[in-house]
């Protein structure tokens, strides 16, 4: 596997794209530490101090690679162009026009990229224009959340104006670079711009770990020792190892196509291959559609006088129980939704038939589409009781273990870890077969192809 990396770099093409992806993360880095103008450094510090607490801003900022703890031009990142892109996937299959143009090949795909870009623009304004109103205004940070004045150093519509266009051309920047990883680089580049954003965090996440064990206090341990310390990193690498699991785990289905035999006649055996179904399908949408509706409710509750005096956002709170129980029912919700909308059972039941395919044992046709959805849905449930507990284990360990650090805790799982996993695995196939193709190694391979010139 080591020499995998060093084999990486003999492929022209290959070191070519890896060489291009690494300079287009140094100008994402760049993007996300450059302050917009007008705004106070010293009250901003005050202000990221609230954002170790869990909750909206938490999740954004560690999303951002930290950039909104800092209101970098990047402050938003690109989320605005994953959420755009996450609606377009699910109007597709809704809206007659959008189908259509997806059927349609390259030309229907490229017009709906072009209309991802401008919901996108569209979100990054709206947001942009809410954030920086948000910012200069002292009594909407402390209905937010937030303790100190406000960083802006002369507020106004000019500030608000300026701010918005900065904060949207950085987005806009982070989606074209994103695009140009994907298509002259390695991996998806949107992806690997959310993760090399959540990696960045590791750093300062292993030296509040070091802190905590020279304070030697967590909230559910009389002392936070050496031991304590060796125990979560343990159970790092035992949850990483899990989501690689079930990240990779499928239900092969059998698939046999007939194939016609010399003088025309049609034979009743043929090419056998299989229909890989994914236990975790939905990959990581369940849980970014169910942190995001948790998100909003305990705002509206600050802002709210009733609801802010009666203490309703507590039941929001990730430490609570009514807090888990809600997350879990909207994650398993959200995985069948997602499923329900990209597994269409009726249309691969009618491919099959019309390309001379069956499973052994179904009749083609309609029995094939109900077995194949009932399937579906037995390895969706597993796969979203596994999204449940990723969800749940960093709140615990945040409780019990970290002194209420969600972002030290959100490395041991939840939307983070499975980001991570997905995001490195898929960047490590696409070099692979990069490696397999000039006859090398690869990291995945079991070494049967030893190094040698092609």
């Amino acid at each position: 596997m080591l020499s995998a990396y060093s084999n990486s770099l003999k492929i022209p093409e290959l070191r070519r794209r890896i060489l291009f992806t690494l300079g287009a993360i140094v100008l994402v880095r760049l993007i996300c530490t450059t302050p917009v103008p007008g705004v106070d450094a010293a009250k901003l510090a005050l202000m990221a101090k609230d954002m170790d607490g869990g909750g909206v801003f938490s999740m954004l900022n560690l999303f951002s690679g930290g950039a909104l703890a800092k209101f970098a031009v990047a402050a938003l990142g690109i989320m605005p162009y994953i959420s755009a892109s996450i609606i377009m996937q699910l109007l597709t299959p809704v809206l007659p026009q959008l189908e259509k143009l997806a059927r349609e090949g390259d030309s229907g795909r490229q017009k709906i990229s072009q209309y991802t870009r401008y919901l996108t623009l569209a979100i990054c304004v709206i947001q942009g224009s809410m954030l920086a109103k948000a910012l200069e205004s002292p009594a909407a940070l402390k209905s937010m959340g937030f303790t100190g004045d406000s960083p802006v150093i002369n507020p106004g519509f000019a500030f608000i104006m300026a701010t918005t266009l900065f904060i949207t051309t950085g987005t806009i920047f982070l989606m074209w670079l994103g695009e140009q990883i994907t298509e002259r680089g390695i991996g998806n580049g949107g992806s690997i711009i959310i993760t090399v954003g959540i990696i960045e965090s590791l750093p300062s996440a292993i030296i509040k770990m070091y802190h905590l064990v020279v304070a030697g206090g967590g909230q559910g341990t009389q002392n936070f020792t050496v031991v304590h310390a060796a125990l979560l990193l343990g159970l790092f690498f035992v949850i990483c190892a899990a989501t690689v699991a079930i990240t990779q785990a499928m239900r092969k289905v059998p698939v046999k196509y007939a194939r016609a035999t010399m003088g025309g006649r049609s034979g009743s055996v043929g090419q056998t291959s299989y229909m890989p179904l994914r236990v975790n399908f939905s990959g990581v949408m369940p849980l970014i559609f169910s942190s995001s509706v948790l998100m909003f409710p305990p705002l509206l509750f600050r802002i709210i006088p009733y609801t802010r005096d009666h203490g309703w956002e507590q039941y929001f709170s990730p430490s609570s129980a009514c807090y888990f129980a809600m997350e879990g029912v909207l994650i398993i919700m959200f995985a069948y939704f997602w499923v329900a909308n990209q597994f269409n059972p009726i249309q691969i039941a009618d491919d099959l038939q019309k390309n001379g395919g069956y499973i052994p044992g179904v009749r083609p046709g309609q029995p094939t589409a109900e077995f194949l959805d009932r399937s579906m849905t037995r390895i969706t449930f597993a796969g979203a009781m596994f999204l449940v507990a990723l969800a749940i284990i960093p709140a615990l360990i945040a409780n019990y273990f970290t002194n209420n650090d969600y972002n030290l805790a959100q490395f041991f799982g939840g939307t983070t870890m499975l980001i991570m996993v997905g995001v490195m695995l898929d960047t490590m196939r696409q070099v692979e077969a990069y490696l397999l193709s000039n006859h090398y190694d690869g990291f995945l391979s079991k070494g049967h192809l030893r190094s040698r010139k092609s």
